[in-house]
């Protein structure tokens, strides 16, 4: 399913697994900036955290299957069919390929990960690709403070206090939106699933239950 109309939001990430932290993400982000849909794209082999648990196949398939038929979210598997290493800017400029020069791009990140995009391959090309919104809750505010000088010029000369702005250009600004807090991380669930535990409730049932069927994670 491609998305043509509207603001396009863009979530990347391992997934591993994907819980209801990603997903509650991602509906709060369509709601407060006036997304369209998001695209869910899972990494193939990520270069700015630890390997993933599970292969990249095992990865896309739950997030497939968290997805289900939700219309207002879209699988993107081109990274994990790629086979190489998963950079965000390659991943932006796909998408520009496919939808345009002038098609609006929203991507979402935590506010640890905006934090560091110095560290991240070619990072000043992302706001030429898209618009950057920062998830922000309890405790983890968007302050100029914890930004490096780089990051904080950028952010100054690109901060929109009004989401609907977005829809107007198709990249170059950062916002921010306010995310329920959800104690609840791949993580802690790995841990769970590794002691013998039962992590129901804290990511979708398909997806439990193809961790169980395939015996990932220590299960």
């Amino acid at each position: 399913m491609k998305s043509k109309d509207g603001v396009l939001g863009v979530m990347g990430g391992t997934f591993d697994p994907i819980h209801f932290g990603h997903l509650r993400l991602a509906e709060e982000a369509r709601q407060a900036l006036g997304l369209s849909r998001v695209r869910v794209v899972p990494a193939g082999h990520p270069r700015h955290r630890d390997q993933p648990c599970t292969s990249a196949e095992d990865r896309l398939a739950m997030v497939q299957l968290a997805l289900g038929d939700l219309p207002q979210f879209e699988l993107d598997d081109s990274e994990v069919r790629a086979d190489l290493p998963s950079y965000t800017v390659p991943t932006l400029e796909r998408l520009r390929s496919e939808l345009g020069s002038q098609h609006a791009l929203v991507l979402l990140l935590g506010v640890d990960a905006f934090l560091g995009l110095p560290s991240w391959y070619r990072w000043r090309e992302l706001f030429e690709l898209a618009h950057i919104a920062v998830a922000t809750r309890p405790g983890y505010s968007l302050n100029e403070q914890h930004m490096g000088e780089a990051l904080r010029s950028e952010f100054h000369h690109r901060a929109c206090a009004r989401p609907e702005r977005l829809a107007k250009r198709p990249a170059g600004m950062v916002a921010s939106f306010a995310m329920t807090p959800l104690a609840i991380s791949a993580t802690s669930i790995r841990a769970i699933l590794a002691q013998g535990g039962s992590p129901r409730f804290l990511l979708p049932d398909a997806v439990l239950d193809y961790i169980q069927q395939h015996h990932l994670y220590g299960n």
